[in-house]
């Protein structure tokens, strides 16, 4: 069986066009997305609100999560790369996760493994 990989990314909200572009390049035309929150190297910045001062330490980031055959790993990830990165390389411009992924179904077709993707 051929292996397969999930790839989760961590990028900032306005560089997702950017990677969407990058990845129809090479032809990886299905990845989910999702609005979330967090911080790392960036830790936040101070807010006033209603004459109070508070810690905005959670920044909004965009989680993308794709599922790709081994051969497409490494396109994919200077695809990825490439699009969140963009000129200005700042701090939190994100992260890549690899994971080993077992197995994929298709529920439509029962169709699994490589042939789902």
């Amino acid at each position: 069986m051929v292996a397969m990989k999930y790839v989760i990314a961590m990028i900032r909200p306005e560089r997702l066009d950017a990677v969407k572009r990058e990845l129809q390049k090479i032809e990886v035309s299905r990845l989910t997305v999702s609005s979330v929150s967090g911080y790392g190297a960036q830790k936040g910045y101070m807010e006033i609100y209603r004459a109070m001062e508070y810690d905005a330490n959670l920044l909004e980031k965009i989680k993308i999560e794709i599922a790709v055959n081994d051969e497409f790993l490494e396109p994919t990830i200077e695809a990825i790369k490439t699009g969140a990165k963009g000129s200005d390389g700042y701090v939190g411009s994100g992260k890549i996760f690899v994971l080993p992924l077992e197995n994929v179904i298709r529920i439509r077709t029962n169709e699994t493994g490589p042939e789902a993707i």
